[in-house]
């Protein structure tokens, strides 16, 4: 099978490997991290969880780095990719341990968000960095099965640890302190694995930016206005990330929509909610891994655009019939499908940007890419917050969020024939 070959050619790339170690740890960190969060907003029995508490949350915790995201893209197309995987990790650490002092304490919750927005903040710049480095330890040949694998590897791992934070949870009579105290130790495994990498090789090359720090931070504004140009010129590149912005906001509304459902309609306590949670998330992980294996054939066969194209119109037709009976049983068949058909424009997606980006851009073009993922995410929550009654049954929703699926189908679609007049 090629796709399992292109695969072990991959993992025989050392410097692949060391960079996909160094992903596996950090994002593995960020789902036992998210999960102990999660878990402190919407599953805390002395808490009253509604759609708004929770996109308040989201928009707590996503939309300052709306802000700050481009700026952060600026900084990585100057900064040594490695060294900002190194002291990124190091600072998670600290401030992840102060996250799990600050759960043992009586503080306010405007303090407890205030230090899970300083994690955050650094995720910025780990995750951008992570796939701007990509194409400097792979050949364009392999790319896309890259993008299937590191991005998709990531989701996996990142889903691992929230199955460990359930575990550290449990071991731990449901201490989220503890549980955000062990995804500080793997923050701390994942700055020493990026010690494994040479300093220079992840780029960016000294020739193509400003020597000193200071000149980039005076130009952040200058260089972003250039990185939106430069985009801009890059039509693919560009309608592939509204296509996937659009699928995103899509999650993000059934997302929500799942929290309601787990903790108030379908189980009768908060650790039953939370249990069916981790299992959707699980069936959703997996399908993330199946993206993996079909997305480089599907983008092979059908190209980029095509297979973006094909994901979000299953997406508006297998979206109704499986969730408006608000059973879990559809919805966790949707859960698979819907993770497998995000994963697989995302992985098309990201093809498309690396392809079509310079390399001394994708910094601050990715970093944008992030910034458009939080703001869909947040927009979709908000959206949710409007429309959601306190059980999570909307038919509405459900019904908006297929038609946007469809609305992107064309979008991609039209990026498809207007690539190959090109």
């Amino acid at each position: 099978m090629s796709v399992v070959r292109d695969l072990r050619v991959l993992l025989r790339l050392r410097d692949f490997r060391r960079l996909l170690a160094v992903r596996l740890l950090s994002q593995c960190a960020d789902g036992v991290y998210q999960v102990a969060l999660a878990t402190y907003v919407v599953f805390s029995p002395e808490k009253q969880t509604s759609p708004a508490a929770i996109a308040s949350a989201m928009a707590v915790l996503l939309l300052p780095y709306s802000l700050v995201g481009p700026f952060a893209g600026v900084l990585l197309d100057r900064w040594q990719r490695r060294q900002v995987f190194l002291y990124g990790n190091l600072l998670r650490t600290v401030l992840a341990g102060g996250t799990a002092v600050l759960l043992l304490s009586p503080v306010p919750d405007w303090l407890f968000y205030a230090s899970a927005l300083s994690v955050t903040a650094v995720n910025r710049f780990v995750l951008a960095g992570l796939s701007a480095a990509l194409p400097r330890v792979v050949d364009e040949e392999r790319l896309v099965v890259a993008n299937s694998l590191s991005p998709t590897a990531g989701t996996l791992a990142a889903t691992v640890g929230g199955g460990l934070a359930f575990g550290v949870r449990l071991l731990t009579d449901g201490s989220d302190a503890a549980v955000v105290a062990f995804g500080a130790l793997l923050y701390l495994c994942g700055a020493l694995a990026s010690l494994r990498i040479a300093r220079p090789l992840l780029g960016p090359d000294p020739d193509q930016v400003p020597p000193r720090l200071a000149d980039a931070l005076v130009s952040t504004a200058r260089g972003l206005a250039a990185g939106l140009r430069h985009l801009a010129a890059r039509r693919p590149a560009a309608r592939a990330l509204t296509a996937v912005g659009l699928m995103r906001f899509c999650y993000g509304a059934l997302l929500v929509t799942v929290l309601m459902l787990c903790r108030y309609t379908w189980t009768a306590t908060e650790s039953e909610g939370l249990a069916l949670l981790g299992i959707a998330v699980a069936i959703s992980g997996a399908g993330f891994f199946a993206a993996a294996v079909l997305s480089p054939w599907a983008v092979g066969r059908f190209g980029p655009f095509g297979w973006i194209t094909l994901c979000s119109a299953a997406a508006a037709v297998l979206l109704p019939a499986l969730a408006l009976p608000f059973a879990p049983t559809p919805f966790l068949v949707a859960a698979f499908l819907l993770g497998l058909i995000t994963q697989g424009a995302k992985i098309a997606t990201d093809t498309v940007v690396q392809t079509h980006v310079d390399d001394a851009y994708r910094g601050r073009v990715f970093s944008l890419y992030d910034v458009l993922f939080n703001v869909a995410f947040v927009g979709a929550a908000g959206l949710a917050a409007l429309m959601l009654p306190p059980d999570g049954r909307s038919p509405l929703l459900v019904g908006l969020v297929a038609a946007l699926y469809a609305v992107t189908a064309l979008l991609a679609r039209r990026g498809r024939v207007s690539t190959k007049k090109g």
